[in-house]
């Protein structure tokens, strides 16, 4: 028999080697779920990881890693500081969008957009207060009626989708657009655009922003009586009470702090890679990013890595549809199981496995 028996505490060894064993696992199942499509598994798995780093194109890929990283990393990081006070935000995407949204007319409003220096930090400013409003509600309601904030974050994801296809077919649409849907672009105008920095890199302002934002978590949870708190409530709520944490306060931070940097990414791309309000803006980097700060272990530089490797499976998934004609939903339930994998073997953490007959009381 095989029977879990709990560990007096968790074990440190585990909690680090489980995001390997989780990938590998999903390696594994991954080239399962290929074969079965009748796809080549050892193919597929080498274009997604090997390709894009080391393959005939991948210096085009190397670039395009940084640009699908950075909102990923952005959001986990924002995401994580809830995560690790036992506060879930689950609507990422909702404050993605509405950043995007805010940040984009704050740079229409100006069109037709003259060579002005202050156009582009307005609109960081749009974007970040964009998301951090749209996560007060979840947050208001959580500390005013005590509801549930996962439910409500994730319920305005719909609510933020609606509003973005009626401000692609309505307020924001490009006048010159022949009435086709989507907002005029953002990087035909200097003064708007999120443009790389060092050219051929995928080194933009949303790139800087994501690993200042690293350096910033690692700081606050390690070095600040702020992060302390955060660490403490995820630990203990009833010590951090004793110690005089104030969880309404703490609610409102956490969700506030991950909201205004999901609307930062939000702007970022839409500022850059994406250019334009559309209705297909979203593409799900909000939902992604949980895995993202998961599998880095609700830690500033396992999230800055585990990013890396999130943006190589958009990467090397695209480059599969390309060149193998994998169906995009097949890339995405590859991503999935990486998360299922990884909360399956993470109990391991807390529990060892024991072989051999049970003890008869």
């Amino acid at each position: 028999m095989i029977r879990l028996e709990k560990r007096p505490q968790p074990s440190r060894a585990w909690s680090y080697a489980t995001p390997v064993l989780a990938v590998i696992v999903t390696m594994i199942a991954g080239g399962i779920l290929f074969a079965v499509l009748g796809k080549d598994p050892v193919l597929s798995i080498r274009t997604i990881f090997w390709d894009p780093l080391f393959g005939e194109f991948a210096f085009y890929y190397r670039g395009q890693l940084l640009v699908k990283a950075g909102p990923l990393i952005l959001i986990a990081i924002g995401l994580s500081l809830g995560f690790r006070a036992g506060i879930w935000n689950i609507g990422a995407e909702g404050q993605y969008i509405i950043g995007a949204i805010c940040g984009a007319a704050v740079g229409l409003a100006f069109y037709p957009m003259e060579a002005r220096w202050l156009i582009f930090p307005l609109m960081v400013i749009a974007g970040a207060v964009g998301g951090f409003l749209w996560a007060m509600i979840p947050a208001i309601l959580k500390t005013r009626f005590n509801t549930n904030e996962i439910l409500v974050s994730l319920l305005l994801v719909y609510v933020a989708e609606q509003l973005l296809a009626s401000m692609a077919l309505g307020t924001l649409r490009n006048p010159e657009g022949s009435g086709f849907p989507g907002s005029r672009n953002l990087q035909q105008y200097d003064s708007a655009a999120n443009t790389e920095l060092i050219a051929g890199t995928g080194m933009h302002w949303g790139v800087v922003a994501a690993l200042l934002a690293v350096i910033g978590a690692y700081v606050l949870l390690n070095r600040h009586m702020l992060g302390y708190q955060i660490r403490l409530t995820g630990q203990s709520p009833r010590a951090a009470r004793f110690a005089g944490v104030r969880p309404r306060l703490l609610v409102v931070f956490c969700l506030g702090a991950s909201g205004a940097l999901a609307g930062l990414a939000g702007l970022f791309e839409v500022a850059g890679p994406a250019g334009q309000i559309s209705i297909d803006f979203n593409s799900g980097y909000g939902f992604t990013a949980i895995i993202v700060a998961f599998l880095g272990r609700l830690h500033p530089v396992g999230i800055l890595l585990a990013g890396l490797l999130l943006a190589l499976t958009y990467i090397g998934g695209e480059a599969a549809q390309a060149t193998l004609g994998l169906p995009a939903a097949a890339i995405q339930a590859f991503q999935g199981m990486l998360l299922f994998f990884l909360l399956a073997v993470d109990v391991l953490t807390n529990y060892r496995m024991r072989f051999g007959r049970a003890e008869v009381a």
